[in-house]
């Protein structure tokens, strides 16, 4: 019987967020051990839906589910909540070790994280992990395509991979694909990983992988990854409102390491030409720096570009995303410049805006129950730095508890827990609110609220590429739009401390047309 260890500690830290993450986000959105977890992640679409699927096809092996937990984007993480789940999965390992040899370990990480004293936890986790199994127990880790990675890791983690879309709709691959080669190592293989900082911080706005120029890049390194026959190459963009000593671009290249003769020289060429590989695309990735700067409109703009495309018959609805304050970016949820914009437009269809987080709001609703009318302060809860709150009148049209399960694309399966919403309605006018922040990614949400989307004509949300996977081709357009807030298209306006000026802007135009 082989035995796998399994953990995950999956974050993303907006450094620009004014909340910070604490241990209760992670219990709320993920958290599972033991036996137990496999049948919580069977049929989900995301990492340990992979993991699950791979134990199902090997009756041989045997899955130890340690810690496995995740929260939604938001500020530094609390350190004492860090500690404690690094803690608890080492102390697992520990546990189960002393019980029967461990043949492989595999964790999913976003990459991303970062602590309230601890900029680069990840690595820590990785290297607590290493020393806990010894040197000779393989080790895989799988990444977010936005991680911001500490070259280090590869010192701990043997095989390293990352996803290869966004929206991220191949997380049960990227689990795929990091066990397979978990698999081919307790088999005799041998695998080493390296990873090369790219200087450049491009924000996510173009990094969708349908479009250019990430697409071009992600094809390019499976070209790269064939032709040379490795094990693994990600492009990986970075998260750019992070801001660690690692906050940057990446590539990252896992190869066979196989000797190539006696001495000290032994297994050099293979490394050598992983190197090769990797200073290829950062090359190629350095030179797309400019095609990645994105140029959106303001709010008030995005509505009348959408205002003119109802008017001539576009199918509804015509979605307008607010970027900067995409709960997914770790926004807070209560930026209020698109709604502003909205309510001034006072349209003449039906139009949706979600969602604020506003805990105690939420409170007063569920206590005046359907019907009722609340008199509302909408966005600028947490502070008036990107404006005030916007005053709103309206009918209490339904109340939620916030529970439903993922049916779109991305991690479908998966069971969400919003905290409890209200949506309130003034005349075309329907907006949401709820206790925690979160993305509209998912057709699920709507129904949660008894929403037809097809009868919305003006669908403004806080949100940005994720929402393209379920929505894209539902909406007739869909429309960007750049907010004050704290995840903006234009990153020279954020007070970064580690990441150098020069990371923010390319030196010389785009060339990607060397990708097409």
């Amino acid at each position: 019987m082989r035995r796998l260890a399994i953990a995950r500690l999956w974050h993303e830290a907006n450094a620009f967020s004014p909340v910070p993450t604490g241990l209760e986000s992670f219990r709320r959105r993920e958290w599972q051990a033991g036996p137990q977890a496999r049948a919580a992640y069977r049929g989900t679409a995301t990492e340990m839906g992979g993991t699950v699927a791979f134990l199902d096809a090997r009756p041989d092996w045997q899955g130890v589910f340690l810690r496995c937990t995740s929260a939604p984007p938001g500020g530094f993480v609390e350190q004492a909540a860090l500690d404690a789940i690094h803690d608890e999965i080492v102390a697992g390992l520990a546990r189960e070790m002393a019980q029967a040899p461990l043949d492989a370990v595999y964790v999913s990480l976003h990459g991303a994280l970062a602590g309230t004293r601890d900029p680069g936890p990840d690595r820590t986790l990785l290297a607590r992990i290493r020393a806990a199994i010894g040197p000779l127990v393989p080790l895989a880790v799988s990444f977010d395509l936005h991680a911001c990675l500490d070259p280090r890791s590869a010192e701990s983690a043997d095989i390293v991979v990352g996803y290869k879309t966004y929206p991220h709709v191949d997380m049960v691959e990227t689990a795929e694909k990091a066990l397979g080669l978990l698999e081919r190592m307790v088999q005799g293989e041998r695998f080493r990983s390296l990873i090369l900082p790219v200087p450049m911080l491009p924000p996510s706005h173009s990094m969708r992988t349908d479009g250019e120029p990430m697409g071009g890049l992600v094809r390019l390194a499976a070209e790269r990854e064939a032709e040379a026959g490795l094990a693994d190459v990600t492009v990986f963009g970075g998260f750019a409102y992070a801001d660690t000593p690692w906050t940057s671009a990446a590539i990252t290249v896992c190869h066979r390491d196989e000797d190539d003769g006696e001495g000290e020289g032994a297994g050099e060429g293979a490394r050598a030409s992983a190197r090769a590989v990797a200073q290829g695309m950062a090359d190629a990735l350095l030179r797309c720096h400019g095609a990645f700067l994105p140029d959106l409109p303001g709010a008030a703009e995005g509505l009348a570009r959408a205002t003119r495309l109802l008017e001539t018959g576009t199918r509804w609805p015509v979605a307008v995303l607010e970027n900067s304050d995409n709960p997914l970016s770790g926004g807070a949820g209560d930026t209020p410049g698109l709604f502003r914009a909205l309510v001034e437009a006072a349209p003449p269809w039906p139009a949706l805006f979600a969602s604020f987080c506003d805990p105690d709001l939420v409170a007063r609703a569920h206590e005046l129950g359907a019907g009722a009318r609340l008199e509302a302060a909408l966005g600028g809860r947490l502070g008036t730095a990107f404006g005030p709150p916007v005053p709103f009148s309206g009918e209490i049209v339904r109340l939620t508890d916030g529970r439903f399960v993922n049916t779109g694309p991305m991690e479908r399966g998966r069971p969400e827990a919003v905290g409890r919403t209200v949506l309130l309605r003034a005349g075309n006018v329907s907006v949401v609110v709820a206790e925690t922040a979160q993305s509209v990614n998912d057709p699920a949400w709507a129904a949660l609220h008894g929403i037809d989307l097809g009868e919305v004509a003006l669908f403004c949300t806080k949100a940005k590429n994720h929402f393209r996977a379920a929505f894209g081709t539902f909406c007739g357009a869909i429309i960007d739009v750049d907010t004050p807030g704290p995840a903006p298209a234009d990153l020279t306006s954020l007070p970064y401390r580690h990441v150098p000026a020069s990371f923010l802007r390319p030196d010389a135009p785009p060339e990607c047309w060397i990708l097409s």
